[in-house]
């Protein structure tokens, strides 16, 4: 099974903010986007880097999710002592 690369971007005008990251490199884009907001250079904000990293975690617990099913079973799938099969 091959890695997922996960991709976000934010378009502000002309310029175009793509980010391209696995599991694995989560933390760095994260510290990437706070690098990007104090450029002075860059019209990309701490707004921006706080927006982009909130999807970025809710992404992370979906994934979570996803690949994880937690779902506890109702109780017709419960079986107890005495029932028949």
């Amino acid at each position: 099974m091959g890695q997922e690369i996960n991709v976000l971007a934010l378009i502000k005008g002309s310029e175009r903010y793509v980010f391209l990251y696995d599991d694995a490199s989560r933390c760095e884009v994260l510290r990437t986007l706070g690098r990007f907001a104090s450029n002075p250079e860059l019209s990309f904000t701490w707004y921006d880097a706080a927006v982009l990293s909130q999807k970025i975690r809710q992404e992370s617990q979906h994934c979570r999710t996803r690949r994880f099913d937690l779902s506890v079973p109702n109780g017709d799938d419960i079986s107890t002592p005495g029932d028949t099969i």
